[in-house]
């Protein structure tokens, strides 16, 4: 048996919503809008009324975004979730990212580059395009651009999850 072992993929980044780089994180407890809250994990969120909801409106600016939803770990996952994802709550209180770095889903077909531009989506949702996913282009007045202190820190693995640095 061989001591050394190659590995001939890339082990998978990991979880939509997971935070990366605790040490570096400013994570603030938000009170989900029960009215609107976010349907995943992982995704831009703005803070209305005192409340996080999703971004869901084509009006929705760079500006409003106030942080990403994160994954609490552990969480209690609905019975009949997939391994591997989980639905996060409708009402109480949520983790949102202020700064730091998190795993996100990349939608679009455009790859992510190490320092590219982020751009969230804020209107015509489709498959693997939600309001509040973070693209690597820019799809007309469909996305809006991050400021500079948003970007990418690499590809996507395998599964489309890559990693974003958050106001760093």
């Amino acid at each position: 048996m061989p001591s050394l072992q190659a590995y001939t993929f890339r082990m998978p980044a990991g979880f939509a919503g997971d935070l990366q780089r605790a040490e570096v994180a400013t994570i603030e407890p938000q009170q989900i809008d029960p009215a609107a809250p976010p349907t995943v994990f992982g995704v831009a969120v703005k803070l209305v009324n005192g409340k996080i909801q999703p971004i869901n409106n084509a009006a929705d600016t760079a500006a409003l975004v106030y942080g990403v939803n994160l994954r609490p770990y552990p969480i209690q996952g609905n019975g009949t979730d997939p391994l591997g994802t989980s639905t996060p709550p409708t009402s109480g209180v949520t983790d949102v990212l202020k700064r730091g770095y998190v795993n996100v889903a990349l939608g679009g077909t455009t790859a992510a580059t190490k320092g590219g531009t982020v751009y969230v989506r804020v209107a015509a949702a489709a498959a693997g395009k939600p309001l509040g996913g973070f693209e690597a282009a820019a799809d007309g007045t469909n996305t809006v651009a991050m400021p500079a202190s948003w970007y990418f820190t690499g590809p996507g693995d395998t599964y489309g999850i890559t990693e974003i640095a958050v106001n760093i």
